[in-house]
């Protein structure tokens, strides 16, 4: 790869489009002149050095100059081409050199006008541990050789289900290590044949290690060889008049067979690579795009995950733009025919493939929807390291997978639409009950705090955030509260609020930060004021701040609205919309601060970590104690009994542990 020098250091930094565009026009047409007719990746940069687009081409001096040909007035492409400063590209080898690095730098540097999917690689599995009695479990992170992994799966919904048929079936355990090692009696799944009770000597027999087997192969979707081997045991075992292990093989078959009447896929199908398949359906409506994505795996319908990329309007246009113009061009001056021109569809879905899959795992064939670039295919090969397929058209069970692949995409699109216009529709209706100045709803900040405590105990403060119809849980705050009387939530929200606000404040009149357009805080009168003491303090503005207290008897849609520049309450109505939106974030704010306060109470009566303050009790017993009984909690629920019956633990040692632990 070869990178292309940076615009030079002498050009000052243009403030406004309408500035940059004379000189920096004829700083990048100097540029486009001189760049190769080969495969590259581009990037563009506004003045204020923030990546507008990240591109590929087969012919970088064709594409890049196409953008540049004419003026493209006020449509997508012109607004981001009188934004363009400056621009670098790098040229590569081939074109699926390109496509791996356009795509490696769309998610690194999160342009603005390409199509954008959530970096998500985190699928859960399903995992065998390498344990002389193996444990099967749900498991999400890095993967460790020491065990075997089964998956990915599209939700945590479909590995626990597939626990549970393993269980039903092959009854292999699901305990702690911890909890395993120390049973000396096997537990009530067990009892209700669920688990085989390799924990005791009486359940550790060689017919774990084959149920092991059979769960593997099951799987790994050779479900027919396990039901023949099963089928095998059972008559050799009725031959040799071993009737109870007959019976025991009997009910595992039936158990499988019945599991396997219920898969939505045909297994007769179901061999070969169709044991590992991925379906992607693409719908676009409404300025919004999904891509849904449902699994095979091991043969087994796994079901379905929704994906909702952005910027999918301007990104659609601005490809499109781009593609017609260098047509156009090479072509002698006249456009694409429509039939050439890839669809929304097929752009979303060639965005989807490339960022999910060129740092993943990829399976050897991928049902579509929509028919995508043969480059793509080829890279996706390459980066795997076998043959990938991608097929449009497919038939029999492969069809089947399809149209409901489709069907969902299609649901979930339709929910996100309801959603989005219900929301936007409360957000309008709280800024005009509110008669709030708000020039872009789009950008309409609301920042809520709650405080929750136990009769004074573990005092939290919460601090949530909805912005562009939405909550953004990644904004969401809590503080721990201190150095107040237990219980006073007024100074409880005093304090927040100061926390909160004051250096914001600061950067707000200096122009480098933003406060948010509305300050809701869970209260009434008291806490109003209280809000209000604060932001007169700090020099903000009162009419940020309003209260929502609660109606007649606490009851959902009596709440009124209480503000802090002195004017008069107002009641929106049980049907309001505006009403909706504030419940809905004062509930978040709620639920956000009463899960903090509960995990702060938690730790606190549970000891936390007072168990290192134990005096006799070092890091060797620690050990011990955490092991015996699963964890600080467990050490604290112990009686003095079962704490002295560790080993190293004297009576009296375990009196004191209890002690301070209660």
């Amino acid at each position: 790869m070869q990178e292309s020098p940076a615009a030079p250091e002498s050009a000052e930094p243009l403030e406004t489009p309408a500035a940059a565009a004379p000189q920096a026009r004829e700083r990048l047409l100097a540029e486009v002149a001189v760049l190769p007719s080969l495969p590259g990746v581009y990037r563009y940069f506004d003045a204020q050095d923030q990546v507008l687009y990240v591109g590929k081409a087969k012919n970088l001096k064709r594409r890049v100059s196409s953008y540049f040909q004419k003026d493209h007035g006020g449509s997508r492409i012109g607004l981001m081409v009188a934004r363009i400063a400056r621009m670098e590209t790098t040229v590569v080898r081939t074109e699926a050199e390109a496509l791996l690095l356009e795509n490696n730098l769309i998610k690194a540097l999160n342009p603005k006008f390409n199509i954008l999917f959530r970096d998500d690689k985190s699928y859960p599995y399903l995992r065998l541990s390498g344990h002389a009695w193996p444990r099967v479990s749900y498991y999400r992170g890095a993967v460790d050789k020491r065990h075997r992994y089964f998956g990915p799966f599209p939700s945590a919904w479909a590995v626990k289900e597939s626990i549970q048929l393993i269980q039903k079936v092959f009854r292999l355990r699901t305990c702690e290590d911890t909890v395993f090692n120390n049973r000396s009696r096997p537990c009530l799944l067990y009892q209700i044949r669920r688990c085989s009770g390799p924990c005791v000597p009486e359940g550790q027999t060689e017919d774990y290690a084959r149920d092991v087997r059979h769960a593997e192969r099951f799987l790994l979707g050779e479900t027919q060889e396990v039901l023949d081997g099963l089928q095998a045991q059972m008559m050799a075992h009725a031959e040799r008049f071993e009737y109870e292990l007959a019976a025991e093989l009997r009910n595992q078959i039936q158990a499988l067979s019945k599991v396997l009447q219920q898969q939505a896929v045909d297994e007769n199908s179901a061999t070969g690579r169709d044991r590992d398949v991925d379906i992607l359906a693409v719908k676009v409506q409404g300025g919004r795009a999904c891509v849904n994505l449902a699994m095979v795996r091991g043969g087994r319908h796994l079901g379905d995950r929704a994906y909702f990329p952005k910027h999918v309007e301007d990104a659609t246009a601005l490809q499109l733009a781009a593609l017609e113009a260098e047509a156009a061009e090479q072509e002698g001056g006249e456009a694409a025919p429509a039939a050439e021109r890839p669809s929304p569809e097929r752009q979303v879905l060639e965005a989807f493939m490339a960022q999910h899959y060129l740092d993943a795992q990829v399976p050897s064939l991928i049902v579509l929807s929509e028919a995508v670039d043969e480059a793509l295919a080829a890279a996706l090969t390459a980066q795997a390291g076998y043959k990938v397929t991608t097929q449009a058209q497919p038939r029999g069970q492969r069809r089947v997978w399809q149209e409901m692949c489709v069907k969902g995409a299609e649901l979930a699109l339709a929910r996100l639409l309801s959603e989005e216009g219900s929301q936007q529709a409360r957000t309008r209706a709280l800024i005009e009950a509110l008669d709030l100045s708000v020039a872009e709803p789009e950008q309409f900040r609301i920042e809520c705090f709650d405080i929750s405590h136990t009769a004074g105990e573990a005092t939290m403060a919460s601090c949530v955030v909805f912005e562009g119809h939405q909550m953004q849980s990644s904004q969401y705050r809590r503080y721990n509260i201190e150095g107040i009387t237990g219980g006073d939530d007024y100074a409880a929200m005093r304090q927040v609020l100061t926390r909160r606000y004051s250096k914001l404040a600061e950067a707000a009149q200096l122009g480098t930060g933003r406060l948010p357009d509305l300050v809701l805080v869970d209260g009434g009168r008291g806490q109003v004021a209280m809000a209000r003491e604060v932001f007169e303090e700090l020099g903000l503005d009162l009419s940020l701040i309003v209260g929502v207290e609660k109606g007649e008897g606490r009851k959902v849609g009596l709440e009124e609205l209480v503000f802090a520049d002195g004017r008069e309450k107002v009641y929106l109505g049980r049907d309001s919309a505006a009403l909706m939106l504030v419940a809905q974030i004062r509930d978040e704010a709620h639920r956000f601060a009463i899960t903090g306060m509960r995990a702060k109470r938690a730790a606190a009566r549970t000891g936390g970590s007072r168990l290192e303050d134990v005096p006799g009790v070092g890091p060797r017993k620690r050990a011990l104690l955490l092991q015996r009984f699963g964890g600080v909690r467990g050490v604290a629920a112990a009686s003095v009994d079962d704490l002295a019956s560790v080993k190293g633990i004297s009576r009296e040692l375990a009196e004191e542990i209890y002690r301070v632990l209660h």
